[in-house]
């Protein structure tokens, strides 16, 4: 069968922010008016670029899997092009080469300019701050910087990402615009640390007057803020998120542990008794607010002693949400230079089930006090027999969801319900549309 002209397959991997780089890849391919999908299968594809990750060993084996796959395919005849970009590639860029020379060519997280002229396309540059959105129409994930300026530990992402850069406030404003424009109702912030958020551009951190100002946009309905860092940060902003109707009551910030020892060895610049100082803060602050964290277990010093200290943080905190990751040592890191990984993987694996079921108590028992009540739900799409929203405690894909029994074109995607809990398991809620 012969190959469509030109038509390019986007595949990305790993987290919210690789896909906001591959969405802006896709508006340039798209205005150029050459057939651009995302994730898709390679049936009439002429061009595969795959967007990698390289946080973790997992991530980069993912990744390295799928370059291989591709390379298999484009041996095949089913695909003539096949290029890289993303955190791997930007680490690996001379080791890639060598190691998997196939691939056509190579690029880093910040090649997208490179990337459009490759593909023989014309960068446009007042295309900045539109996208080709793959998420569901009605949210979008809204990147307001780039790389980090934390010397955390266990993490590679000064490495990868480079130094911390903010986005404009007036920059973000029209990108959010456009985004509203398009039909979205949400916006998720991200960045590697979004309450360090403006120190580059305007000296102090401004995070708070961004969401003002993305508050005063029509047809936003909800802003939902992820990956906060604890150490300074700025209580303004939770005085905007308690004044303003917009902003979700929801905090991503990862707390990673409790015990000073392995803080310390993780470089948080961030105490125990600081930790849960601003944790009732947060609470006393915003009432009513859902507060999701991670916890990384199996960091070099975390003693049973100290696993202990973590486990009664979470079992007295309880957290509204919580992930757990197992530490794995990063080359080009601190840790990696200067602490020994003495902890088996076999014990790194059991204390985060531990600890998981630690937390999926704790949700039952915080999904059981929803039954009776009315939640503003925002439904994201239809599964089987249920509707699936989430409150504004939830973010997509990674959180609650509120399974609602209706028949199938009852209710339209991308719309706000009221729906009264009926029922709640440990991670899901089971209501009823009411008016």
């Amino acid at each position: 069968m012969e190959k469509a002209n030109k038509k390019i397959n986007i595949v990305t991997l790993g987290c919210s922010k690789n896909l906001v780089d591959s969405e802006v890849l896709m508006r340039q391919i798209d205005a150029a008016g050459i057939e651009v999908v995302h994730n898709d299968s390679i049936d009439g594809v002429d061009t595969v670029i795959l967007n990698t990750c390289g946080f973790i060993h997992d991530a980069k084996q993912e990744s390295i899997d799928t370059i291989l796959e591709y390379i298999t395919a484009k041996e095949d005849g089913r695909i003539n092009g096949l290029y890289v970009m993303g955190c791997l590639s930007e680490r690996y860029k001379d080791e890639l080469s060598k190691e998997i020379p196939e691939v056509d060519r190579y690029f880093g997280v910040t090649d997208i300019e490179e990337i459009v002229k490759e593909l023989k396309i014309d960068y446009r540059k007042e295309l900045i701050g539109e996208r080709l959105l793959t998420t569901p129409s009605h949210y979008a994930y809204l990147k307001i910087s780039e790389g980090c300026d934390r010397t955390c530990s266990f993490c590679a992402i000064p490495v990868i990402r480079g130094k911390h850069i903010s986005k404009s406030i007036e920059n973000l404003v029209l990108e959010a615009s456009f985004l509203a424009k398009k039909g979205v109702k949400e916006l998720i912030l991200i960045a590697q640390d979004l309450t360090y958020y403006g120190i580059d551009l305007y000296k102090k951190q401004a995070l708070a007057e961004l969401l003002k100002q993305l508050c005063a946009i029509d047809g936003i309905e909800w802003i939902r803020l992820h990956y906060a860092y604890p150490t300074k940060f700025p209580m303004d902003v939770l005085e905007v998120m308690r004044d303003e109707a917009k902003i979700c009551k929801y905090l991503d910030i990862p707390f990673q542990h409790f015990s000073n020892g392995v803080l310390e060895n993780m470089r948080r610049a961030i105490t125990a008794e600081q930790t849960q100082q601003l944790l009732d803060d947060i609470r006393r602050t915003v009432p009513g607010i859902s507060v999701r964290t991670t916890m990384l277990v199996g960091h070099p010093g975390e003693t049973e002693e100290a696993f202990e200290e973590l486990k009664q943080f979470v079992s007295t905190a309880k957290f509204e949400r919580l992930g757990v990751f197992t530490y794995s040592e990063e080359e080009g890191t601190w840790g990696a230079a200067n602490l020994k990984d003495e902890i088996d993987d076999d014990m790194k694996q059991a204390r985060a089930d531990e600890l998981m079921l630690l937390q999926q108590d704790v949700s039952m028992d915080l999904n059981q006090n929803k039954i009776g009540k009315e939640f503003k739900v925002l439904i994201d799409g239809y599964d089987g027999e249920y509707y699936v929203g989430r409150t504004e405690h939830d973010s997509p894909e990674v959180d609650n969801e509120v399974l609602i029994t209706a028949e199938e074109g009852s209710l339209e995607v991308g719309t706000f319900v009221n729906v009264l809990i009926e029922n709640a398991d440990d991670f899901d809620l089971y209501g009823k549309v009411v008016a």
